[in-house]
């Protein structure tokens, strides 16, 4: 059984444990970034987890599997750990963002099109891109936006 846990309090034990699973599933998933670049950007990663508004992890059996973090109605992060990818994890935490945080919107990686196509089938679409990611980074973003049943 999975369970969604909101952190109202984010200690260093919870941002470890987030910064592991992160890692993990940008290793398996951002295939396009080099080590220099993955070391650089987890120098900023644990300061986005502390700040980040809306910090939701999925737990199964005890033991957080993935997360994703929110900021007003946009989706800004969703990791889950490389084996337990294709579990539906994935699906549960965005469902829970729609439906419980009222999120429409998310920016994925151009080149991580596995993450597009989950999106897309989720019901997101590309309405616009971008050359960069948020930090200037030469990564180019695409910026989707929930389509509803009525628009």
């Amino acid at each position: 059984k999975m369970e969604m846990v909101k952190f109202d309090q984010r200690d260093d034990t919870i941002i470890n444990q987030l910064m592991d699973i992160w890692e993990n599933s940008v290793r398996a998933t951002h295939l396009f970034l080099k080590e220099e670049d993955i070391l650089r950007i987890t120098e900023y990663v644990p300061q986005e987890l502390t700040q980040i508004p809306v910090l939701i992890a999925a737990k199964k059996d005890g033991r957080i599997v993935g997360f994703m973090g929110i900021d007003q109605d946009s989706l800004e992060m969703l990791f889950i750990l490389d084996k337990e990818r294709g579990q539906g994890i994935g699906k549960k935490l965005l469902e829970y963002a729609i439906l419980n945080e009222h999120v429409d919107r998310l920016s994925v990686n151009e080149q991580n099109p596995q993450a597009r196509g989950f999106y897309e089938y989720m019901g997101f679409a590309v309405e616009k891109r971008s050359e960069q990611d948020d930090h200037g980074n030469p990564f180019p973003l695409l910026h989707m936006r929930y389509k509803r049943e009525e628009d």
